[in-house]
């Protein structure tokens, strides 16, 4: 589907940690846009309505510096030492009819099997990377859960895409396992297995008159 967000541009004339600084008091997120051959620009987006964006779902966006529209696509976020604000965007120029390389968070569905005998679900990796038309890009991957039983394991290569989507990750990627919690053992149960360690001791004897060899 295709889920184009048009947002304005404003040119960066400088760039730099300390001026990225003051673009973010000022609302907006420093990004950068490159790719097809053509010099990267140094721009800033409209907070709001970009991060609004991204919650929507919309990773197809239109940018417009003056006059100029430039269709791309969000290749990487950078946040804050937090992981809540963004603080920096790259997007990459993109065609209609192009493909592309792009990362696609994980969204588990179901309760698991395992969870009624004890188990509990471990997500081990939160995201895909899949190969696909730039309007066919899905907003999330569904994981579904249910049939997962304790022991069982869910690959990337289980996952079911849909038409004309190509898996890139390792198929053999464990992505959700169900394992029983161990019990915490009592103070008793670990004194007891000490006690019925055996206990060995090692002991160092020099020959008289000799001198141990250096090593």
């Amino acid at each position: 589907m295709d889920k184009t967000l048009l947002l304005k541009a404003q040119l960066r004339e400088n760039t730099g940690s300390k001026y990225s600084v003051e673009v973010r008091k000022g609302g907006r997120i420093p990004a950068v846009i490159y790719g097809h051959k053509q010099e990267p620009l140094a721009v800033s987006l409209d907070k709001h309505s970009f991060v609004e964006g991204l919650h929507h779902g919309h990773r197809l966006m239109d940018i417009q510096l003056g006059r100029k529209q430039q269709k791309t696509i969000v290749k990487e976020i950078q946040y804050d030492y937090l992981g809540k604000d963004v603080i920096h965007a790259d997007l990459m120029r993109v065609k209609i009819g192009e493909t592309v390389k792009v990362t696609i968070p994980i969204e588990l569905k179901g309760t698991a099997k395992g969870t009624h005998q004890g188990g509990i679900i471990e997500e081990h990796t939160d995201y895909l990377e899949i190969e696909c038309q730039v309007t066919a890009i899905p907003e999330s991957i569904v994981v579904s859960v249910k049939e997962v039983d304790v022991g069982d394991s869910i690959q990337a290569g289980d996952v079911a895409l849909g038409e004309g989507i190509k898996l890139i990750t390792e198929p053999s990627t464990v992505l959700v396992t169900c394992g029983l919690v161990a019990a915490a053992k009592t103070t008793e149960e670990i004194e007891a297995e000490q006690e019925a360690a055996p206990e060995v001791i090692g002991e160092v004897k020099e020959a008289e008159g000799e001198k141990p060899e250096e090593q």
